[in-house]
């Protein structure tokens, strides 16, 4: 079935603002297609190089198209939006970007790998000669506009949404919003062709793609942050041959986490032929954080689980 509506991406913005003009008003009920651009703004595409990178200008990063008014809404309703379909572009990017990521100290240069996917999503995507990637994908960033008044950076996630990279935004999943403002005012973009829960070297497979949503509207259902449902099980599509599983131990989750990703790192590459930064980016698309356990003080246990389906 056609949608009601469609929205081009030349009709973004960069910053959550309430003062910002709709570019389309629907009625609660109503489906949309929205097409987004990659992370970087257009400024990486499929003939990137490793310049392009270090070149990035991040005033133009994260764009989200929008906003939608959405008729009735008010603050302290919901905005529910349920993801139809994905239409994927069949390339993408993923990047170390100086300074940003989970292993910012660990590697502070630049790396960039392009993918090339099939858009009917049949196979994983190739990562060099020994690894591949299944698909999934899904909205990094989608949310609605804060009450406080000015622009806000679309970067860090917030209690309205915004840049959440749950990689369980995906077909067939319902997102609940708090609404803040009248009309709420939804975005979204940054879509992604496949995650790893944490994204840990800050960027997934980034990938444009047309995103098919239909939003509806509860009523002071009063919800303080995002809440989502799924139709089906999270993880089936890597979970056939199992996992390789590292961990980190500790006070402090963060600390925990890194040491759990730089294990992975190393047990790749004492596995593999590829270098540190390519296990990196490899992790940060396909491995998933997990907190194991948070009530044995004065330490918690953070695990990294990498399937090995990846690692053909």
């Amino acid at each position: 079935m056609a949608c009601n509506h469609t929205i081009h991406k030349h009709k973004h913005h960069l910053g959550w603002d309430n003062s910002i003009e709709p570019v389309l008003t629907i009625s609660p009920g109503e489906t949309i297609v929205v097409e987004t651009i990659d992370a970087s703004g257009g400024q990486l595409n499929s003939n990137s190089t490793l310049q392009d990178v270090t070149s990035l200008n991040f005033e133009k990063v994260n764009p989200v198209t929008g906003p939608i008014q959405v008729n009735g809404a008010q603050p302290g309703d919901v905005v529910a939006i349920t993801f139809l379909d994905f239409h994927p572009s069949g390339w993408g990017w993923t990047a170390n970007i100086p300074g940003f990521g989970l292993l910012a100290e660990d590697f502070p240069e630049p790396a960039l790998h392009l993918w090339t996917y099939e858009t009917n999503l049949t196979k994983p995507a190739a990562f060099s000669t020994i690894g591949q990637v299944p698909l999934k994908p899904f909205v990094g960033t989608i949310g609605l506009a804060l009450a406080d008044p000015g622009r806000h950076s679309v970067v860090p996630p917030r209690q309205v949404g915004g840049n959440m990279d749950i990689r369980d935004n995906c077909k067939g999943t319902t997102l609940y919003l708090p609404c803040e403002v009248p009309g709420a005012l939804l975005s979204l973009g940054d879509t992604h062709a496949a995650q790893g829960d944490g994204e840990v070297c800050g960027t997934a497979i980034e990938s444009p793609m047309k995103v098919e949503i239909k939003v509806n509207l509860i009523k002071n259902a009063q919800i303080s942050y995002p809440r989502l449902e799924t139709t089906e099980a999270v993880t089936k599509h890597i979970d056939g041959l199992g996992y390789r599983i590292t961990t980190g131990i500790g006070a402090d989750l963060m600390q925990a986490a890194r040491d759990a990703v730089r294990g992975m790192i190393d047990w790749i590459c004492a596995t593999t032929q590829i270098s540190p930064v390519e296990a990196y980016l490899l992790c940060s698309v396909s491995g998933d954080l997990r907190i194991s356990e948070i009530v044995d003080v004065p330490n918690w246990v953070i695990s990294f689980y990498l399937p090995k389906s990846v690692l053909n």
